[in-house]
């Protein structure tokens, strides 16, 4: 069943305290025996083997059911232990079953040295000899090797040691056997969890990341993730599985709330009575001392839970270094940067459960089953959607409902969706409480409006709002884990969404002209008809297509009242007329369909940064005209670009899908300015030909961003190099462009799929060694073709190379041919993304997804902006780090015909001493041969050989000759079958 399996490692329960292994010859009658008697008088239940069983060189069924039923392993390697075959089999197996369950073995070095033991010197050196030769007879050397790996590994351990001439009474020797032993098996095991599903892999994780047995060193690890996630069950659960390991244990719950109402002197206590037994202190800093002081002394087990200030982390555990070694610390926490602040670099985050585990803990914690009555599917199914796999909510809906039935399932989840559940939500809500105010804005303007949105929008957005300090408002939220970025876009878990939706909507439960951000489409159409607006609203976002259209008849003034609007973001939606007034107090306008052939004549934004009206259908000459009207901005530049007053910030303009030309019939011709503020301006589908450029392209001077796909012009002329600023451009879908003759000094990103008409020697010029040197590009053209000066094409993935200091300046080109496309049920069309991933001494560090075309060539440096954020976590330092680059697979299921990729090093950004393709710690013959010799078919990469392009060719060549192997011999049996069989005809 799913329950106990998932908490067997830390609920199991044993038949024997304790598991004897020695040489009966050694010690059965003497040391094995007494501590036998000493244990069971202290009603410690203890395993040992009686000496009446038959004996052999394998362990019984019988035995390795006692072993496998057993807590402590005591192991009492004696001098003449290692001669018998059988306790050699059975100190490897009782290794063997304890790894990764947290088991404690505890080695008693009866009158041995550990030295011998761990070397193989002595009578253990003798005794392995021995068995060597009679191993060397039967060709089972394997054996061996297991037998003193064994040995190795238990002389590692920490245990007691009774020399010969030693100055303890052997009743005293055991009688601290004992005490160590009643102790481990008396500690009650923390309560984890009603129903433990899914626990298991997460335990196993986060004890390699504690790497127990390893006993000179300390490690600290956190686990971190949102507010009701199971991070404290999960400490729960590895306190229980490895306490056995320690001397002193101590787990300090809740820290935040504790230290929040008695103090971090009060937790001091704790943490002092349950490891040493004391607890008078004076004051925290005292503390501090008398911590660093005691810990050091003992090899302890320290948990700290729901930790949510550094200080706490100060007052509590300081610095690894102060622990003894084979000491292990486990920090709980919302926040991943306290974590960072504090030093520590073993960190775990914990998910949120996958489908089939929800279901199982919602099973269990309603119907106390793990398989339910079918009926109830919907509705199960329905209660795991909406907890988006947070085990907090499946227990909490779980218990709230047992019992109940369907209907009463169902209205209860229909109230949920309007208004969420108290008790989580409350849980939920700590990590909003502890954030600063701008913080706290920011959170609510995501989780209440931009959920799903591309992270470059947001921050534009943001930016408008609480300028460059919101990308420090980003990471906070990243750091809490109250929201994500997936793929380029801002994500959040739907229950932390619903928790900034609740904050919003408590502010006016019944008057949503009340609240300060609005999203939900009916609010928003009763505030605009029926004028309710107030100056608390500050954001209004919605997208009307969503919806099923209707007409939108509402008061052209509804804006009047809205004081404090700074931003208004309206996606379709067929509004009957045009606004009478617009607030002067806006930042972000985008209003698609936007219903009016001018702005308000009142309307004077000073702090406009973003404004996009797509799908407005406007010519040249109304926009002109549009722009005319609104006598506060002083610079207008016809067509596409919106222009602002003098001394704004402006981020971006959009006026996608509006038709252009280059004069209208019986209009005055309009001059063109535009602000040196613009810095983003979007063109898409605007019907621009080539007359667009003499007129607009001197008003691009201070441009950074410029998207013209979808248009018809047939050539980026030569004066685009005016363009200084210029890092972006996309002409996607210009499928009559045929020339580009200019690129900007600065261009870094440059987009023109399905721009089939471009010339070849355009296409050249675009992958020029000269403009990609540099590095830092990624460009995105038609035409399957890898340029001449890549060092290194192959079709085979991985590509390996070997760098140290720094991640080098490496150009990675793909080319692909023939993709196919797909089409969905719903008329949507698809096509696969090839995705570039590196990875950086096996960790995975960079993906760079590319949509992929027909016959298409990608052309980028690695050293993105992916690697760059982790590489610290992988690198090793003042070392060689192994990277390789792979294309692990597609978004979908359907794969190019061909795809082949070339590898160029940036010689202008990189160190070449730096940088190998072979694995510069391993010296081969094949290494020595390229260094004595230069074939003539190998490139020259600085001072150093290039020595994959050979080893490529080797390896392409003997695939192809051993094809060829292949065929000659299929064709040798088939003649030979022929003959014969022509020969039995004859016959």
């Amino acid at each position: 069943m799913a329950r106990q399996s998932s908490s067997s490692s830390f609920s199991y329960r044993f038949t024997n305290d304790v598991f004897l292994s020695f040489r009966g010859k050694d010690t059965r009658h003497s040391f094995t025996g007494n501590l036998y008697k000493a244990l069971s008088e202290r009603g410690i239940n203890t395993f040992i083997d009686d000496k009446k069983l038959p004996r052999g060189d394998e362990i019984t069924s019988a035995l390795e059911k006692a072993i496998e039923e057993s807590r402590i392993f005591i192991i009492v390697l004696s001098e003449n232990y290692a001669w018998s075959s059988f306790c050699l089999n059975e100190l490897d197996y009782i290794l063997k079953f304890i790894k990764g369950k947290g088991l404690l073995v505890l080695p008693v070095f009866y009158k041995v040295d550990p030295s011998d033991v761990r070397n193989h010197t002595g009578s253990f050196g003798e005794s392995l000899a021995y068995h060597e030769k009679k191993f060397k007879s039967t060709n089972n050397m394997e054996k061996l090797e297991t037998w003193k790996m064994a040995l190795n590994q238990v002389a590692n351990l920490s245990g007691y040691h009774h020399f010969k001439h030693g100055e303890e009474y052997e009743y005293q020797f055991i009688q601290r056997i004992v005490e160590l032993v009643s102790k481990r098996i008396n500690r009650a095991p923390l309560h984890v969890a009603d129903y433990p599903v899914g626990l298991e892999s997460r335990i196993q994780e986060v004890k390699m990341l504690l790497d127990v047995g390893s006993d000179d060193v300390v490690h600290m690890v956190g686990i971190h993730g949102l507010g009701g996630i199971g991070k404290t069950t999960l400490a729960a659960a590895i306190y229980n599985s490895i306490a056995d390991h320690f001397e002193a244990l101590c787990f300090l719950e809740n820290v935040r709330e504790t230290s929040k109402t008695h103090g971090l002197q009060y937790l001091q206590r704790n943490l002092l009575s349950e490891t040493v037994g004391e607890d008078e202190l004076i004051g925290v800093k005292q503390g501090i001392s008398i911590i660093q002081h005691r810990l050091q002394q003992k090899k302890v087990l320290l948990i700290l839970d729901d930790v949510d200030k550094r200080e706490q982390l100060q007052a509590l555990v300081g610095r690894p270094d102060l622990f003894c070694p084979g000491s292990r610390v486990i920090i709980t926490t919302r926040d991943k940067q306290l974590l960072a602040c504090h030093g520590v670099k073993r960190t775990y985050e914990v998910n949120e459960l996958n489908e089939e585990y929800a279901l199982q803990l919602l099973s269990w914690k309603a119907f106390k089953l793990e398989k339910v009555n079918p009926c109830y599917k919907d509705v199960l199914n329905r209660t795991v959607t909406y907890s988006a796999g947070l085990p907090l909510a499946l227990e909490v809906i779980g218990s709230n409902l047992s019992g109940r039935n369907i209907e009463q399932w169902r209205s209860t989840l229909d109230r949920y969706k309007r208004i969420p559940n108290k008790e989580i939500q409350e849980i939920l809500k700590v990590s909003y409480d502890a954030l600063e105010e701008d913080e706290q804005s920011v959170f609510l303007d995501i989780s209440c409006c931009l959920k799903e949105y591309d992270l470059k929008e947001v921050q534009d957005i943001l930016r408008a709002h609480y300028g460059h300090c919101m990308e420090h408002h980003i990471r906070v939220l990243l750091e809490k884990s109250l929201i994500k970025i997936s793929d380029g876009y801002i994500t959040l878990h739907d229950l932390i969404e619903d928790m900034g939706k609740e904050i919003v909507r408590k502010e006016s439960p019944r008057e949503p002209g009340k609240r300060s951000r609005l999203w939900l489409h009916t609010d928003i159409i009763q505030v605009l008809e029926e004028n309710k607006g107030t100056s608390q609203i500050e954001i209004i976002c919605t997208d009307f297509s969503l919806f099923e259209e209707v007409e939108i008849e509402w008061d052209a003034n509804a804006f009047k009242k809205m004081e404090n609007l700074k931003t208004l973001i309206i996606k379709n939606g067929h509004f009957t007329k045009g606004p009478k007034h617009l607030p002067d107090t806006l930042r972000v306008l985008e209003w698609w369909r936007y219903p009016s052939q001018s702005f308000p004549s009142d309307f004077r934004p000073k702090k406009l940064a973003i404004c996009k009206l797509p799908n407005s259908g406007y010519t040249s000459l109304e926009l002109a005209v549009l722009l005319k009207k609104t006598n506060g901005w002083k610079d207008i530049l016809v067509s596409s670009i919106c222009t602002m007053p003098k001394g704004s910030r402006v981020i971006g303009v959009g006026w996608e899908g509006c038709e252009f030309s280059k004069e209208d019939e019986g209009a005055e011709n309009v001059s063109l300015t535009t602000s040196s503020n613009v810095q983003f301006l979007d063109l898409r589908n605007c019907n621009l030909s080539d007359d667009f450029f003499p007129i607009a392209l001197p008003c691009f001077a201070n441009v950074k961003e410029l998207d013209l796909s979808g248009n018809n012009f047939t050539v980026i002329p030569e004066c685009i190099k005016e363009c200084r600023f210029l890092t972006v451009l996309c002409l996607n879908y210009c499928e009559r462009l045929r020339e580009i003759r200019g690129i900007p000094p600065n261009l870094k990103y440059f987009y023109a799929e399905e721009c089939l008409s471009l010339t070849s020697s355009c296409r050249s010029m675009l992958l020029s060694q000269e403009l990609h040197e540099a590095g830092r590009t990624f460009f995105y053209l038609p035409g399957a073709k890898i340029p001449e000066w890549f060092d290194f094409q192959t079709s085979e993935f991985p590509i390996s190379f070997w760098f140290r200091n720094k991640f080098p300046a490496i150009a990675i080109c793909h080319i692909i041919k023939r993709v196919a496309e797909f089409s969905s049920s719903r008329g949507w069309t698809f096509r696969p993304n090839i995705r570039t991933k590196v990875i950086i001494n096996g960790n995975a560090n960079l993906f760079i997804p590319v949509v992929l075309g027909s016959d298409c060539s990608c052309l980028f440096d690695l050293r993105g902006k992916r690697v760059t954020d982790n590489l610290d976590e992988a690198l090793l330092e003042n070392e060689w780090n192994h990277a390789e680059v792979t294309c692990p697979g597609f978004t979908f299921t359907f794969a190019p015909t061909f795809i082949k990729t070339g590898l160029h090093v940036l010689k202008q950004e990189s160190d070449m001493e730096d940088i190998r393709f072979s694995d510069p710690c391993r010296k081969t013959k094949l290494d020595n041969d390229f260094n004595s010799s230069k074939p003539e078919n190998q490139r020259w990469v600085g001072n150093d050989v290039a020595k994959t392009q050979v080893v490529q060719q080797q390896k392409l060549m003997g695939s192809f000759l051993s094809r060829m192997w292949h065929w000659a011999l299929v064709f040798l049996i088939s003649f030979l079958v022929f003959l014969i069989s022509c020969r039995r005809n004859n016959q």
